[in-house]
C-alpha cells in the first residue's frame, strides 16, 4: 500500500502539490472537504466563546428561540459542547472527524424548520477539549446518550456524518430506546467498509498538511487548547488505524428505521453498504414482502468528502421525508 502512497507522490513535482494531493485523498476518508462549507447558512453564533459565559445545559429544553442555545454539558469527564437550534421532535447531529458544527451548513439550518436540532461536538473536536482517553466509537455513543440524558431528551432521531454515521449506529445498538429514526450519512460497522487506499493515506497525515487549511482554520478558532492540534491529528491516525468488525447481530439488533445513505464514489464501498444494508432488513422484494423498515440511497456523482457540501441538496431531499414518515407501527 505505501508504494501506492508513493507513485501518488512522485506524481506531483513539489511539496506543495504533493500536500495538497495528500490531503485531498486524505480528506475523502476524513470527510473534511465538507468543512469548505463552513459557515454557510449556519444560525448566528459566537465563535470566540472559549473563554465565555457556558449556558446552563439544565434550561436546554425545547426552544422557540431563532438565536441557537449554547451551552457545555458534563458528560463522561468532557465539557461537551453543545448548541440546540430550532423547534420541534429532537434531532442530534454527529459530525465527522476534525469536524465542527459548522460543518453543517444549511443542512443543519434546514433540519431546524422542523425540529429541535442538538448539534454536538465530539471529544477533542471544536469547542469541546480532550481529556486523556482514547476515541472510539462506542465510548462517543456513550457520551450522546448522556448528553441526552442532561439535556432531559428521552428519545431523538439521529443523523450522523463518517465517524458521526459508526457514532449513530452504535448509539442505536448500545442505546436502542434513545433513537428514534437514524440517519447515518458514509457510515459502516467494519474496518474494511472502506478502501484500503484511503485508510492508508491516513496514516500519512501530519499537522503540517494541514497548515492553511479549512480544517486547522477551525480548529483553532473553536478549541480552548488550539495548540493540541497535533495531538488531535495523532489521536485520529491512531484512531483510524485500529482494525475492528461489529458483531453482525449487534446490527440486526437495531430496530430504529434506518436511512442509509453514500455517495456513489464514496469512501465507504458500494458493496459494504448493500450488507449493511441487508443486516438492517434490507435488499428484497418489497412487492412480495413488503418494505423493510431500513433503506439505502446512493447519491450520483458524490464522494465521501463532497457528501454533506455538495450533495447537502440531495440530502434534504430525501433526509427530512424520511423523518416525516409515521413511524412503522403507526402506520
Amino acid at each position: 500500500m505505501s508504494e501506492r502512497i508513493d507513485d501518488l507522490a512522485r506524481t506531483v513535482p513539489t511539496r506543495t502539490t504533493r500536500r495538497s494531493a495528500l490531503l485531498r485523498l486524505g480528506a475523502l476518508a476524513l470527510g473534511g472537504l465538507g468543512i469548505l462549507g463552513l459557515g454557510q447558512g449556519t444560525a448566528a453564533r459566537t465563535d470566540n466563546d472559549n473563554n465565555g459565559a457556558h449556558a446552563d445545559a439544565s434550561a436546554a429544553t425545547p426552544t422557540t428561540e431563532t438565536i441557537p442555545q449554547a451551552g457545555y454539558a458534563p458528560v463522561n469527564g468532557l465539557q461537551m459542547y453543545y448548541e440546540i437550534h430550532g423547534r420541534g421532535e429532537p434531532l442530534v447531529l454527529l459530525h465527522g472527524a476534525f469536524g465542527t458544527i459548522d460543518l453543517w451548513g444549511p443542512i443543519l439550518t434546514t433540519l431546524a424548520e422542523n425540529h429541535q436540532v442538538i448539534a454536538v461536538e465530539q471529544q477533542g473536536h471544536g469547542h469541546t477539549a480532550d481529556i486523556d482517553r482514547p476515541f472510539s466509537y462506542e465510548q462517543m455513543a456513550d457520551d450522546v446518550a448522556a448528553l441526552m440524558d442532561h439535556l432531559a431528551i428521552a428519545q431523538a432521531d439521529i443523523v450522523g456524518y463518517s465517524m458521526g454515521a459508526d457514532t449513530a449506529l452504535q448509539v442505536a445498538i448500545r442505546h436502542p430506546e434513545r433513537v428514534r429514526k437514524l440517519v447515518p450519512i458514509s457510515g459502516k460497522y467494519r474496518y474494511d467498509g472502506e478502501y484500503p487506499e484511503l485508510l492508508a493515506v491516513i496514516q500519512q497525515l501530519t499537522p503540517d498538511f494541514f497548515a492553511g487549511t479549512p480544517w486547522e482554520d477551525a480548529y483553532l478558532r473553536h478549541a480552548p487548547n488550539p495548540e493540541d492540534f497535533p495531538l488531535l491529528v495523532q489521536k485520529i491516525k491512531t484512531f483510524f488505524g485500529k482494525e475492528y468488525a461489529w458483531p453482525e447481530e449487534d446490527i440486526r439488533s437495531i430496530t430504529a428505521p434506518t436511512l442509509l445513505i453514500i455517495g456513489d464514489s464514496d469512501a465507504v464501498r458500494p458493496e459494504h453498504e448493500m450488507q449493511l444494508f441487508r443486516l438492517l432488513g434490507g435488499g428484497v422484494d418489497g412487492d412480495s414482502v413488503g418494505l423493510p423498515s431500513s433503506q439505502l440511497a446512493i447519491l450520483p456523482g458524490i464522494t465521501h468528502g463532497t457528501i454533506v457540501f455538495e450533495g447537502a441538496d440531495l440530502l434534504l431531499e430525501i433526509i427530512p421525508p424520511f423523518l416525516a414518515a409515521p413511524m412503522p407501527d403507526a402506520a
